[in-house]
């Protein structure tokens, strides 16, 4: 279905790929992951001839589109493309947004691409706005159009470029729900995405890219739990890796809670978890700044916070360089049930807590908290 050979592609004196060979089977689904600057979008891009590599082949059904007699415009009519940033035509309707290309360019009936379109429109529950314009709709709503519109094309070869990445995280779910839908259908699909879990989800098989080419490659749980190699262990380690400093007294708490709710939502982690670990940060924090530090000192703070696939635990780690306190070992509960109001926190920390383990060295403490 899709062969490329020995690509190789430069920005003036930049070289963003580099010797890639890279072959997707029919009805296969393949994830593209990797940092930013790695050259996943390019290479998509070089599987639909936007952009023309410096040398290599490209082949698409055994045609060589990087042939200069190929007729680039009749292959592309197989191959529909969704990008990040939706690209829809805002002075047009969705539903005339929808129909264009197959009107124009594979001269369909116009009744019958109308006809196409709501029923396309109707499978993602859209048909009430075909007559809306694109400024009338949300972020998820203009992907899933727009995913649409590529659809309306009957491609044999669907390419996305990270397609959730410009919207806000509410609206992430609906459009990999019809992104998903398409992978159980048998599509032929190449997808740029940071969504972890759902390329893990969803594909047969996963792209790591680095060094100008892919580094790695293999099932999902190969790559995105077990890697072997070490650019694509450090990737993916800090992938599920959440960090945040504390520097002042008046830190902002509620906005360091809200972001590691986002990264949690990433990996599905469940919301006791999730609680859990904002308690944990949130006590400790309060704690370390309250005994452990006197103004004008101000503090240094580091908090790491790392899901693990294997125990699907939190792991809570806190480290700080002011006086070494360790308020779990000084706090229990009374005979009579009481405890120190001052530490009340804390113990519910400790009561909700797997393990929490405190040490010294080098002149920073460090507390290891798994929920």
């Amino acid at each position: 279905m899709i062969k490329v050979e020995n690509l190789s592609k430069s920005f003036g004196g930049l070289r963003v790929l580099s010797g890639v060979d890279l072959e997707i089977q029919k009805g296969e689904c393949v994830a593209i992951i990797g940092p930013s600057g790695a050259g996943k979008s390019v290479l998509l891009y070089c599987l639909n001839a936007l952009e023309k590599p410096d040398s290599g082949r490209v082949t698409l059904n055994g045609v060589d589109i990087t042939d200069k007699r190929t007729d680039i415009n009749k292959v592309r009519e197989k191959v529909g493309m969704v990008y990040q940033n939706f690209h829809l035509f805002s002075h047009l309707t969705v539903l005339e947004n929808i129909i264009l290309a197959p009107v124009k360019v594979r001269k369909l009936p116009r009744a019958e691409a109308i006809s196409r379109a709501c029923g396309l429109l109707e499978t993602v529950s859209l048909l009430d706005k075909k007559d809306s314009y694109p400024d009338q709709l949300s972020g998820g709503q203009k992907q899933r159009i727009a995913i649409v519109r590529a659809l309306a094309m009957d491609p044999e070869i669907l390419l996305f470029d990270e397609p959730t990445s410009a919207l806000d995280p509410s609206m992430v779910g609906e459009v990999l729900a019809v992104i998903r839908a398409l992978a159980k259908q048998g599509f032929t699909m190449v997808i740029v995405t940071h969504e972890m879990n759902f390329a893990r989800e969803v594909a047969d098989r996963v792209l790591f890219m680095e060094e100008q080419g892919v580094y790695e490659s293999g099932s999902p749980e190969k790559i995105l739990v077990n890697p072997e190699r070490e650019k694509t262990i450090a990737f993916i380690r800090k992938l599920k890796t959440f960090n945040y400093k504390v520097d002042s007294y008046n830190f902002d708490l509620i906005g360091m809670c809200a972001r590691l709710e986002l990264f949690c939502a990433k990996y599905a982690i469940e919301k006791k978890q999730v609680n859990g670990a904002n308690l944990a940060l949130e006590e400790v924090i309060t704690y370390i700044l309250k005994y452990c530090y006197e103004k004008p000192r101000q503090p240094d703070i580091n908090v790491t916070v790392e899901y693990g696939d294997a125990d699907k635990k939190i792991a809570v780690e806190i480290a700080h360089d002011g006086k070494s306190v360790d308020p779990f070992g000084k706090v229990s509960a009374s005979a009579g049930g009481a405890v120190d109001p001052d530490y009340l926190g804390i113990f519910m920390v400790k009561k909700m807590s797997a393990e929490i383990v405190f040490s010294h060295a080098d002149g920073l403490s460090r507390f290891k908290i798994k929920i």
